[in-house]
């Protein structure tokens, strides 16, 4: 039921009905998941596919990396700023939300960064951790 109200928000998130013009920067997150069982084949031509896809339509994606250990996997992305975020997942909720769900079980998300409520309504059925930054730098 979870993964069902979470489509929902990412389709809504393609449609405009979030608002715009935030100022927020640099939104980025950290997903760990299980793989399904049955699911490991499946694993690297999916996110292959996923990344080829992020890279070519959404220039304002910065970072966009899955890290595997066994039936564990990690993504960690970064966007330019909320809306680039929001672009991604109403991508992601149309293009590839089903077969990601078939695939993974997502088990925690880590939000970093000043996310818009637009950004935070399409992840809310997920109850994700949001943090802000309090020190350091990127270069």
């Amino acid at each position: 039921m979870k993964h069902a109200v979470w489509a929902a928000a990412l389709i809504m998130a393609g449609t405009g009905a979030f608002a715009d013009g935030h100022d927020a920067d640099d939104i980025h997150w950290s997903i760990t998941m299980k793989v399904n069982d049955g699911m490991a084949e499946k694993v690297v031509p999916l996110v292959t596919r996923m990344s080829e896809a992020t890279m070519t339509n959404e220039p304002d994606a910065l970072i966009y990396e899955y890290m595997q250990s066994g039936d564990e996997v990690h993504i960690y992305e970064r966007y330019a700023n909320n809306e680039a975020a929001v672009l991604h997942m109403s991508n992601f909720g149309a293009n590839f939300a089903d077969e990601f769900f078939a695939v993974f079980d997502v088990q925690s998300i880590a939000i970093y960064g000043p996310a818009g409520d637009d950004l935070k309504a399409v992840f809310e059925a997920a109850n994700p951790a949001y943090l802000d930054k309090v020190a350091g730098f990127a270069r």
